[in-house]
């Protein structure tokens, strides 16, 4: 069994244990444990009282965090023509259509979100089991197949982040950084939180929110209050 570090330890003493704290003492106190020298990410985890083997219970979608992740993505956008221009213009990082598709295929990766026009699936659809793996294609369930490309690329660069259950009914997601306000990483948790509330499957039965944990990179986890997970106090 792996040892903890000193840091770890001195911060995991900061935490009561057996206790659920409210969110905004929970953002409080995972600001004080971070244990990393950088910048470290705080994510957000929680337990669905959902079982994603059944359609009428999974859950899968996008929202835009008030105050963005910290992290600046690279937009890759499959279009042509006048759509191309648009995405670059609106700021994505590469834009193209079979030329990318070839490099893709090649083992080119260097991209974090890949949005395309829907002229463009028969393209994008034959890379699935490239990007499919790695969380990248395309879905209009979350506003990555879309002919809006203006509004898909500002809300990603803005912030935008996907959200989905994972086999064991689980949503795990960034809602920030460390260095953010104790009152920003608050906006961006109870979005997230009221949007899985918002998104509850009709299949969904009994408790919904089963736990809720907020901890940064390498650092410890802070339990919240199940009854109070939706509260900005």
């Amino acid at each position: 069994m792996t040892k903890a570090g000193k840091k770890y330890t001195d911060a995991a003493k900061l935490i009561e244990a057996g206790k659920a704290y409210t969110p905004k003492e929970a953002v409080e106190l995972v600001k004080k444990t971070s244990v990393t020298k950088f910048d470290s990410t705080v994510e957000c985890s929680v337990r669905l009282g959902v079982d994603p083997k059944y359609a009428d219970q999974q859950v899968r979608g996008a929202l835009v965090l008030p105050h963005g992740t910290g992290k600046s993505k690279t937009v890759l956008v499959f279009a042509r023509g006048a759509k191309a221009q648009e995405a670059q213009d609106a700021g994505a990082d590469f834009v193209g259509a079979e030329e990318l598709a070839d490099k893709i295929k090649g083992g080119w990766f260097d991209f974090d979100v890949c949005v395309a026009t829907p002229d463009m699936m028969g393209v994008v659809g034959r890379l699935g089991k490239l990007l499919g793996p790695k969380g990248l294609m395309p879905n209009p369930k979350v506003g990555t197949v879309t002919m809006d490309v203006t509004r898909a690329v500002n809300e990603i660069k803005a912030g935008k982040i996907e959200y989905r259950t994972d086999k064991a009914g689980n949503v795990q997601t960034s809602i920030g950084k460390v260095s953010f306000d104790a009152d920003k990483l608050l906006d961006n948790y109870i979005t997230l939180i009221s949007t899985l509330i918002k998104v509850k499957p009709s299949g969904a039965k009994g408790q919904y929110i089963k736990s809720v944990t907020l901890s940064t990179t390498m650092g410890p986890g802070v339990h919240i209050d199940v009854l109070k997970a939706d509260s900005n106090k």
